[in-house]
């Protein structure tokens, strides 16, 4: 894929390969301050990134991971909108969690609200989430390396 910016052309060989994603590499967020275009010169849609940030009870931690992690890898093949899910703990403090979530637009995050697997995770954790921030973001560039050539 070739991205333009209002100045000289960048190519980045994958944004965001779900593939890369799920095969475990790690995700680099390069920052610039200029608009994206297509190579056709249209304006790409604006992806939907959010941060969750979570406090889990500690004594069903285990429980949510499981349940996370379930509807992490169901949301990642089925949902083509879906772009990253990514989940981490605080350092130290295993029971905070944080996800950096990316859609394709603003229509594929509220298909995701309405999926079977995410309204079962909801349903799931309801008692085992203690606190839940989301933080509605402005993405900038999302970029990430690719085990491919």
């Amino acid at each position: 894929m070739v991205l333009h910016f209002v100045g000289p052309p960048v190519k980045f060989t994958h944004i965001l390969d779900r593939r890369f994603l799920l095969s475990g590499g790690a995700v680099t967020a390069l920052f610039a301050a200029a608009p994206i275009k297509a190579a056709s010169q249209k304006m790409t849609p604006h992806p939907v990134v959010r941060i969750a940030e979570l406090k889990i009870d500690p004594a069903q931690l285990d429980s949510y991971r499981a349940a996370l992690k379930e509807e992490i890898a169901a949301s990642i093949s089925v949902e083509p909108g879906v772009l990253t899910l990514l989940a981490v703990s605080v350092k130290d403090q295993p029971n905070q969690i944080r996800i950096f979530e990316t859609y394709a637009d603003r229509a594929a995050y509220e298909a995701h609200l309405q999926t079977s697997h995410f309204k079962k995770y909801k349903s799931e954790t309801q008692g085992m989430v203690k606190s839940l921030t989301l933080i509605e973001t402005d993405p900038i560039l999302l970029a990430a390396k690719s085990d491919k050539p």
